[in-house]
């Protein structure tokens, strides 16, 4: 072979361009903006926490600050204008004169709040008690598991109605129940997914190098189990803002001294005959769109954590 020869495949060598591989969340990322619904539901769900978050200064009053309200203002229909104040209310107002919209914007805020909080805690007692039955087994697992099996079997809002019975109404009580309620679903999951993981090789390496239990479950047990954890935590983040707003509803929630979409429901349910249905219609719809968007989103992502989902 010619130095010409050897020169010239050198050059087509060098021009040869190996592909980069894309990291595992960008490659999901592709995949999730794929789907229109998936990114109208992702839309919609920022939309609720920009006005959840921003509240205190989007809304034109405080609707739970006694001294900004006027009963004079009570029982306006959408788009009417307060004579007093002069503010048009686009929502209308209930019969204490409160803003619906501000009413509704404040509601979310404690929507999302208790599903955030309720979300961190049964996650981390649902995993810890997941992880450590499936990687101990035996006595460990049969105990743990007949527990949930127990919980599984009544359902969550006749648990969640005797836990508020007892505790009483309160932010605080209603996120202790509904981590009571939601922590055996993240077990059952993280535990069948990390039986699996158990049987596999690099679990009986990090054995025979003498590695702590608690090292193996959550630095190589645990990670490999979070794609199907993810997709039950959105559903589950939808569930718990979905209970929370029907016990509020039912009046054994959040106080009547704190904003909910289920008692701004619960408040306009007694005035719907009477031609006042703005009171429950738009936090109604409110707490609609706003379960729909957690849906869309978590239906795509088990599509796309799940390949044997995809089309």
């Amino acid at each position: 072979m010619s130095d010409d020869t050897f020169a010239s495949g050198l050059e087509r060598v060098d021009t040869v361009r190996v592909p980069r591989l894309e990291s595992p969340l960008k490659r999901i990322a592709i995949a999730f903006l794929e789907d229109k619904l998936a990114i109208v539901g992702l839309f919609l769900f920022l939309c609720v926490a920009v006005i959840a978050i921003a509240a205190p200064w989007i809304t034109p009053q405080n609707p739970y600050d006694l001294a900004q309200l006027d009963i004079m203002d009570g029982g306006l229909q959408p788009g009417e204008t307060s004579f007093g104040t002069g503010m048009t209310f686009w929502l209308g107002t209930d019969l204490q004169g409160r803003d619906m919209l501000s009413a509704i914007a404040y509601g979310l805020r404690i929507s999302l709040v208790v599903a955030g909080i309720s979300l961190g805690f049964a996650i981390t007692i649902g995993v810890t008690l997941g992880v450590a039955a499936a990687y101990f087994g035996g006595r460990v697992d049969a105990f743990i598991m007949r527990i949930v099996d127990l919980q599984l079997s009544f359902p969550a809002i006749l648990i969640a109605l005797i836990l508020l019975a007892l505790l009483g109404r309160g932010v605080d009580k209603v996120i202790l129940a509904l981590v009571i309620v939601q922590w055996a679903y993240y077990a059952r999951t993280v535990r069948s997914s990390a039986i699996v993981e158990r049987r596999k090789d690099y679990i009986d390496a990090a054995r025979c190098l003498g590695l702590s239990h608690r090292r193996i479950m959550f630095r190589h047990l645990l990670p490999n189990c979070v794609p199907p954890l993810i997709v039950v935590a959105t559903v589950q983040v939808a569930q718990a803002i979905a209970l929370e707003a029907t016990l509020s509803f039912l009046g054994v929630g959040v106080p009547i001294t704190e904003p909910s979409l289920g008692l701004l429901i619960a408040n306009g349910y007694d005035y719907l005959l009477s031609g006042r249905y703005w009171i429950s219609l738009f936090p109604g719809i409110a707490l609609v769109l706003t379960i729909i968007a957690i849906n869309l989103v978590g239906d795509r992502l088990r599509d796309v954590l799940n390949p044997r989902l995809q089309k």
